[in-house]
C-alpha cells in the first residue's frame, strides 16, 4: 500500500515539475522573441532618431522623411479620444453599476458591451466611415477619426470602470448613507475617489490601444503623407501608425529604417502612458490603505 501511495506521489511531483518547466519555457520563448524584435527595431531605427526626423514632414525621399505632421496629428487625435471616451465610458459605467436595476435587460446590455470589446478594429472603422465620414460629412478629419477611435475603446473603458466601481467596499457606501448623504453625493465623494485609480489605469491602457491602431484610420481614408499641421478638429491629418504603415510597405531599405524609428517613438509614447497607469494604480492603492 505504501509503495502505491509513494508511486502516485512521485507521479504528481513529476507532473508538477514538467508543467513548471513547460510554462517557464513558454514564457522564456515569448520574452526571447520580444527581445529579438525590440533589438532588431532598435538597431535599424536608432540612427534615424535625430532632430530632423522630428521636425521634417513626410517625404518620398527617405533621407528627408520625418514625423512632424504624424506626431502632432497623433496628439490631436488623442485630444479628441481621451475626453470623449472617458466621459461617455465613465457615465455609462456609473449608470450600469449604481443606478440600473439588476435584471435580464441590464445583463443583456453588459454582455453585449463585453462582446464589443473583442470586435475587430476594422469593424469600428467601417462604422466610423458610415456614421461620421458619410452621414455627418466630417470627412477624414481629426474629429471623425477621434470619434471612431472613441467608439473602439469605449467598451474597454466601460468594463474597466464597472470593475473598479464594483470593487469599492459596500461598507463605504453604507457609511456614507448613514451620514445622510444622497446617492449622487456618495458617488461623487466616496465611490469615485476610491475607484478613480483603477478607472484611470484601465482607461489609459485602452488609450494605448487607440494610439497604435491603424485599421480604422485606413478605412476612414486618413492620408499617409501630409505637408502641413492640423489647424482644427475638422482639419485633415495623419497619424504615426499610418506613417509607419506607409514606410514599412515601401521597397527602399531606408524607409524601413525610418519605420523602425517611428516604431521606437510610438513605443516610447506607449511606455509613458503605461507608466502613468502604474503610477495612478499605486497611488490609488496607497490612498485606500491609508483610509
Amino acid at each position: 500500500m505504501d509503495r502505491v501511495l509513494q508511486s502516485k506521489t512521485n507521479r504528481r511531483i513529476a507532473k508538477d515539475s514538467a508543467m513548471k518547466w513547460l510554462f517557464g519555457a513558454i514564457v522564456a520563448a515569448i520574452l526571447g522573441i520580444t527581445a529579438f524584435l525590440f533589438y532588431g527595431i532598435g538597431a535599424d531605427g536608432v540612427e534615424r532618431l535625430n532632430l530632423s526626423f522630428f521636425t521634417n514632414f513626410g517625404s518620398r525621399f527617405p533621407e528627408k522623411a520625418g514625423i512632424k505632421a504624424a506626431l502632432i496629428g497623433t496628439l490631436a487625435l488623442m485630444a479628441v479620444v481621451i475626453p470623449v471616451s472617458m466621459f461617455l465610458g465613465l457615465c455609462s459605467a456609473i449608470y450600469l453599476e449604481e443606478y440600473a436595476k439588476k435584471n435580464k435587460w441590464t445583463s443583456f446590455i453588459e454582455m453585449n458591451i463585453s462582446n464589443l470589446a473583442g470586435v475587430p478594429s476594422v469593424v469600428f472603422g467601417l462604422l466610423g466611415l458610415t456614421l461620421f465620414v458619410r452621414a455627418l460629412s466630417l470627412g477624414n478629419s481629426i474629429l471623425a477619426a477621434g470619434l471612431t477611435m472613441s467608439l473602439l475603446v469605449l467598451p474597454i473603458i466601460i468594463v474597466a470602470s464597472q470593475e473598479a466601481l464594483r470593487s469599492v467596499p459596500d461598507t463605504l457606501r453604507e457609511a456614507s448613507y448613514g451620514m445622510g448623504a444622497t446617492k449622487w453625493q456618495t458617488i461623487i465623494h466616496v465611490i469615485l475617489p476610491s475607484a478613480i485609480g483603477s478607472i484611470l489605469t484601465g482607461s489609459i491602457l485602452s488609450f494605448s490601444r487607440a494610439i497604435g491602431e491603424t485599421a480604422p484610420l485606413i478605412v476612414l481614408g486618413i492620408p499617409v503623407i501630409v505637408q502641413f499641421l492640423p489647424t482644427g478638429p475638422l482639419s485633415t491629418f495623419t497619424a504615426l501608425p499610418m506613417q509607419i504603415y506607409d514606410w514599412a510597405k515601401r521597397p527602399q531599405p531606408e524607409f524601413a529604417d525610418a519605420a523602425s524609428a517611428g516604431i521606437i517613438v510610438l513605443m516610447a509614447m506607449l511606455i509613458i502612458m503605461n507608466g502613468f497607469a502604474i503610477y495612478f494604480r499605486i497611488r490609488s492603492e496607497k490612498k485606500l490603505q491609508n483610509r
